[in-house]
């Protein structure tokens, strides 16, 4: 299904008729509907559509989507790796140079029919089975982008003069199990996203409307807080790009040194996951963009073969436990990689019966 069209779906609504496809942010401040996906490492595909229109995610097909064996996932970096790298990371937070660094790990399966794979038909899944605020396709196999997510947490959003974002930091089953750790992380990653908006705001405007609020998602919580402030008129999006990314809440603080920890330690390139996914409407002067959390994407120049991947990782500071962070990490991936291959569908039908 290489030839699939080119097509975008976020937030009720679906994008075709595919016009342009460049990687200048600044093309996201001319006119028309761009859907943006961002790769960590810096990488910016933006795709301006000319039909675009309220449309329901469609239900699953039967057969629509066929995803990897439920044990074909392997991960880049295993649980003695993935611990031994929280114990680094905690080595780097005592002798001074990061406060927290998000270590993230990737995870690969091969597709059992990548010629008809259709990362669109695996959003209608994640919609029923994994429902998400910021739940997207971007879908242009013909540039290398073929992404499927379900991301709770925004990155940022444009109204007009105003840019807002929303970090999250802190997961937990449920409200109970979150630590004062976890509400430690999430005021360092605030302060943090106050400093990049402040480098595109007007001075002052920067504020905290909310601060460590407990939001219920499928199967977890999460602690979220949201950071606001009032653009600058000189600053356009290739300027807000290069203040804000990569996404605070996903690399640590402070931003540079955990930057390099990272690179240090991870073994495989993040890709989509953890860079920014989402639209921009450049004439009516609002955008929403998602942290590529929870997203899937398929990698077709994958070594071994055209691969579906998916993301997961913590936060770690000192008072982070190296098993607690792995089970996180787990828990996280758990039920999204259910859904991809087929066995979440499967226990709820069980359940029914």
């Amino acid at each position: 299904m290489h030839d699939l069209a080119p097509l975008a779906r976020f937030g009720g609504l679906v994008a075709t008729d595919l016009r342009d496809v460049t990687h200048d942010p600044e093309a996201l401040d001319s006119s028309g509907f761009w859907a943006v996906a961002a790769d960590f490492e810096g990488r910016l595909t933006c795709a301006r559509f000319a039909d675009v229109r309220p449309a329901p995610v469609p239900a699953p097909v039967a057969g629509g989507w066929r995803g990897p064996a439920a044990d074909a996932w392997t991960s880049s970096l295993d649980r003695t790796a993935y611990t031994e790298g929280v114990r680094r990371v905690r080595a780097h937070i005592a002798r001074g140079e990061v406060y927290q660094a998000n270590l993230c790990r990737v995870l690969s399966a091969p597709l059992p029919d990548p010629d008809a794979a259709d990362v669109d038909a695996l959003t209608a899944l994640l919609a029923r089975g994994n429902p998400a605020p910021y739940a997207g396709t971007i879908r242009l196999p013909a540039h290398g982008v073929e992404i499927a997510t379900a991301s709770p947490e925004l990155f940022l959003r444009r109204e007009g003069v105003r840019i807002s974002s929303g970090p999250i930091k802190g997961t937990g089953r449920t409200a109970a199990d979150l630590l004062p750790k976890d509400h430690a992380e999430n005021v360092m990653i605030v302060d943090l996203v106050r400093n990049d908006l402040g480098r595109v705001c007007e001075t002052g405007t920067v504020t905290v409307p909310a601060l460590c609020e407990v939001e219920e998602h499928p199967g977890l919580v999460h602690l979220v807080s949201t950071v606001s402030g009032l653009l600058r008129e000189d600053a356009g999006w290739s300027e807000v790009l290069a203040a804000t990314f990569p996404p605070g809440s996903v690399t640590g603080a402070p931003k540079s040194s955990a930057l390099r920890i990272i690179e240090s330690l991870e073994t495989a390139p993040r890709g989509p996951y953890c860079g920014g996914i989402g639209w921009v409407d450049a004439d009516a002067d609002t955008a929403e963009l998602a942290v590529g959390i929870r997203t899937f994407w398929i990698d077709r120049a994958a070594p071994g073969g055209p691969a579906l991947r998916f993301g997961t990782g913590a936060g770690i500071t000192w008072g982070s436990d190296p098993e607690r962070e792995w089970d996180e990490t787990e828990l996280k991936a758990s039920r999204l990689l259910a859904v991809a291959s087929g066995t979440y569908e499967a226990s709820e039908r069980a359940v029914s019966l």
